[in-house]
């Protein structure tokens, strides 16, 4: 695929989901200038990060909302997420699946935006080959959902995730879901976490001195 038709379908795919969370920014029935725009993205992105600080030391149980059919590495698993660590601009969240502690979702919080990246790692703690692909948000989004397009570094390394589009659709309070679509494919995954129920928070995950 190349590089414009890739960026269009990209560009697509995540206007159609921003449409779901965002309306346009008006002052006085005047479309806003870039001054508001930017406004509106520390705003929202600001909220949501302050939101999901608010989740440190804590953990929740999840289920597989959707998967391809044919994929059953979750199936009959617990699924749990632990917001383990919460700095000013980064936040690390280990995925624990079954006995499985090699996922981490690393957010992190830039002036232009907000970074999702996925650390993988072996039991003794040692990278996989495949580790550390994600994306960085190419809109304000909305405070209950932030849209990650695969980056540049993730299609070297993975050239079939050239398409991918992750999202968060993070409600305070009630749920948590982490979502990946392969765009012009039918391949989409959905973790939801219950927020309305902590549980006790798991083990060291692989990788971690603490």
């Amino acid at each position: 695929m190349n590089i414009s038709k890739r960026a269009l379908l990209l560009s697509l795919f995540a206007i159609t989901l921003f449409t779901f969370s965002c309306t346009e920014v008006k002052k006085e029935g005047v479309a806003s200038d870039e001054k508001s725009v930017l406004s509106s993205r520390d705003t929202t992105q600001k909220i949501f990060w302050e939101e999901l600080s608010k989740l440190y030391g804590k953990a929740y149980q999840g289920t597989v909302a959707s998967a391809p059919a044919n994929d059953t590495a979750f199936l009959g698993k617990s699924i749990v997420m632990h917001v383990r660590m919460c700095e000013e601009n980064t936040i690390k969240i280990p995925l624990f699946v079954g006995e499985d502690s090699s996922r981490t979702w690393i957010f992190t919080l830039h002036s232009d935006g907000i970074q999702l990246k996925h650390d993988h790692r072996h039991s003794d703690g040692t990278p996989e080959d495949h580790t550390m692909y994600g994306g960085k948000t190419s809109n304000f989004g909305s405070a209950i959902r932030q849209i990650f397009p695969a980056d540049q570094e993730t299609a070297d390394m993975l050239p079939g995730a050239i398409t991918n589009v992750w999202w968060i659709d993070f409600i305070p309070g009630e749920s948590f879901t982490y979502n990946i679509r392969r765009v012009n494919t039918d391949r989409l995954f959905s973790f939801k976490f219950d927020l309305s129920n902590e549980i006790e928070a798991p083990g060291k995950p692989w990788g971690w001195d603490l």
